[in-house]
């Protein structure tokens, strides 16, 4: 069964899934086959169709997964944050607070999580052009975020992670990915929510992100 959304309540309450993913209960196979289904009905440039999926639901292999999303997230090294940075991220008072409690917990107990779900595409980008980048993340970032939409209809929790970023060959060695050959575009931890009464983000307002005509 899907839960009773509109589609804009679809869009604006698929929220980062942290702290109420249920860790004891599994995701049946078939929903996460259903996703799958609809995230490959995502647009996908001159119709290549070069992404993959990559679910890693098996206990032993879950943790061993789950040591390496601890060890790459040490490892994560981030732009330094610019004051518009600040002043967005605090728009909302406990909003960024929030979420890093929210990966603290997450990160404790990654190997509790039932299915990491890595969205993979074949290509590389490393050192290319931002043109043949964004030719290459728009066919694996829509098909991403549509397995997250339809995860939501189905009562599931996500949350959008680059953790594999700084160890992705050591993550590709490990699930026998051809390293050379796709790349792993993100790491999405995947269980049923606790609850499903999400809510719209605070963000700021329409008429800082908003340009009409110009910037």
């Amino acid at each position: 069964m899907t839960l009773d959304l509109t589609p804009d309540e679809l869009l604006s309450t698929t929220r980062a899934v942290r702290k109420r993913l249920d860790l004891d209960r599994p995701v049946p196979r078939r929903l996460i086959e259903e996703c799958v289904d609809l995230a490959t009905q995502a647009p996908t440039g001159r119709n290549r169709q070069r992404w993959h999926f990559i679910v890693v639901t098996e206990r032993a292999r879950r943790r061993e997964v789950g040591d390496l999303f601890r060890r790459a997230l040490a490892a994560a090294e981030g732009h330094p944050l610019t004051g518009d940075d600040v002043r967005r991220m605090n728009h909302a008072p406990r909003s960024t607070q929030g979420v890093f409690d929210g990966l603290r917990h997450l990160t404790e107990n990654i190997h509790r999580v039932p299915a990491f779900v890595i969205p993979a595409i074949e290509g590389r980008t490393d050192r290319a052009s931002a043109a043949l980048q964004s030719g290459t993340w728009g066919s694996i970032l829509p098909a991403a975020w549509s397995f997250m939409l339809a995860a939501r209809a189905r009562g599931l929790g996500t949350t959008w992670t680059t953790a594999q970023g700084p160890l992705e060959p050591e993550l590709a060695a490990i699930l026998g990915v051809p390293y050379r050959e796709v790349m792993l575009a993100a790491f999405i931890p995947l269980a049923y929510s606790i609850g499903t009464d999400f809510k719209p983000a605070p963000r700021i307002p329409r008429d800082q992100v908003l340009h009409w005509d110009h910037w």
